[in-house]
């Protein structure tokens, strides 16, 4: 089922954040209908950097590609700002949906962006993101892709000026509607009814972000389409990870961690690696 048709169900997508082959291939046995390609998660693992626009638009499509090549879900991909101008954007269309990206995330930050749940963010003019959003619908290939409008004016130029900006980006041809970091119950609700019955919403929970955390249930009943969470698992295994290093350093062995992680043989069950080397035997000679 592609993404338009699965949007076409009234129940909430929940689509947790992923950054590679094996994050994607654990959330799919999970059961998720969709995952979210951060580029939060690229810049927090591949970079060890924070989300302020250091990624490019090839560490994104390739680590789409790499994700594609193990999982079948649909995948949201975060686009950033396009990365340039409406050409741009054009062009990381391209580039995101021929390496299987189901929807591009852009947004109206300027560049470099900056994380939605951060400070100091800055904006470009309504009309300049309008274009972008039409520039990636007329360069996609597939209807079936959609482009996912963003705007983080809540924090910039206040709430009213979000709403506005937002019917804008409709007008221009978006397929889903995210407006960043509402900071309270009462404007995600808001949000939910000025376009809930008109367009697909998208919440965004962060750990410590600027929304108060809801459940998918909670945003379903207010009127939201799809709920993603970007940098859950980094902040997981970040943490995991911390404790990791800190007990072998202390004790010279894994041994007082190994009810956290998995051995040799859970790994490669967890992975496949049986049913892999199964097939290859299909095609050895004789």
């Amino acid at each position: 089922m592609s993404l338009r048709s699965r949007l076409e169900d009234k129940s909430i997508l929940t689509a947790p954040g992923v950054y590679d082959g094996l994050t994607a291939a654990i959330a799919e046995d999970a059961g998720f209908e969709a995952l979210y390609l951060s580029g939060a998660a690229i810049a927090y693992t591949r970079l060890g950097r924070p989300d302020i626009g250091l990624t490019s638009v090839s560490e994104m499509a390739d680590t789409m590609a790499l994700i594609r090549d193990r999982v079948s879900l649909p995948v949201i991909i975060d686009a950033d700002t396009g990365f340039g101008n409406a050409l741009n954007a054009q062009r990381t269309m391209r580039l995101y949906e021929r390496a299987g990206a189901s929807a591009l995330q852009i947004e109206d930050q300027t560049f470099p962006k900056r994380c939605g749940h951060l400070s100091d963010k800055s904006l470009v003019p309504v009309g300049e993101m309008a274009g972008k959003i039409a520039a990636m619908a007329d360069a996609r290939a597939s209807e079936e892709t959609l482009v996912i409008a963003r705007t983080d004016a809540i924090a910039v130029e206040g709430f009213d000026q979000a709403i506005a900006r937002a019917e804008a980006y409709v007008a221009a041809g978006a397929d889903v509607l995210f407006v960043e970091a509402p900071r309270s119950g009462d404007e995600l609700q808001k949000v939910a009814s000025h376009f809930g019955d008109r367009v697909p919403l998208l919440a965004n929970m962060v750990e410590g972000g600027a929304t108060p955390l809801q459940s998918a249930a909670d945003l379903e009943a207010l009127g939201y389409s799809i709920v993603i969470f970007p940098g859950g698992i980094v902040r997981a295994l970040a943490r995991t990870a911390a404790d990791y290093y800190a007990s072998l350093r202390e004790n010279g062995s894994n041994r007082p961690f190994a009810e956290r992680m998995y051995d040799f043989d859970g790994l490669n069950q967890r992975i496949g690696t049986d049913a892999m080397l199964a097939l290859g035997r299909r095609y050895e000679p004789g």
